[in-house]
């Protein structure tokens, strides 16, 4: 496994330039990348949101599992029933799948998220 700092920055700076317009408000800090399984990275990340903000409707290209360390969201996943979210619980979005997250509390929300994606691939697809 190879531990990696500037694709990382450099992914950071590609996130929160993909991640203008809707999802403005949303701050993504990758604390790590790691080349693994083969032709895959594995990223951890630190996702952000302050009261009232959404993400914007997205999927990944690969899977997400999130647990949520402070405030409180709603998640809304194409297909599926709204589900609220609470520090201390856990959720996980498939490759592809549709969804928003929205800070229904009065303090940020803040998340500690991995994603499993195919290396060169982008980290967010926007709704079109």
């Amino acid at each position: 496994m190879a531990f990696t700092k500037l694709p990382a920055a450099l992914l950071c700076a590609a996130m929160l330039a993909a991640g203008a317009g809707s999802a403005a408000a949303q701050q993504r800090t990758v604390l790590q990348t790691i080349d693994y399984p083969a032709g895959h990275q594995i990223l951890s990340v630190i996702a952000e949101l302050a009261p009232g903000q959404c993400t914007g409707r997205h999927a990944h290209p690969g899977a997400e599992s999130a647990f949520v360390l402070e405030g409180e969201v709603l998640a809304r996943i194409d297909g599926k029933p709204a589900l609220p979210l609470k520090a201390g619980q856990a959720l996980q979005f498939a490759a592809g799948e549709m969804h928003d997250v929205c800070n229904t509390g009065s303090a940020p929300f803040k998340a500690l998220a991995h994603y499993i994606i195919e290396k060169g691939k982008p980290l967010v697809i926007r709704a079109q």
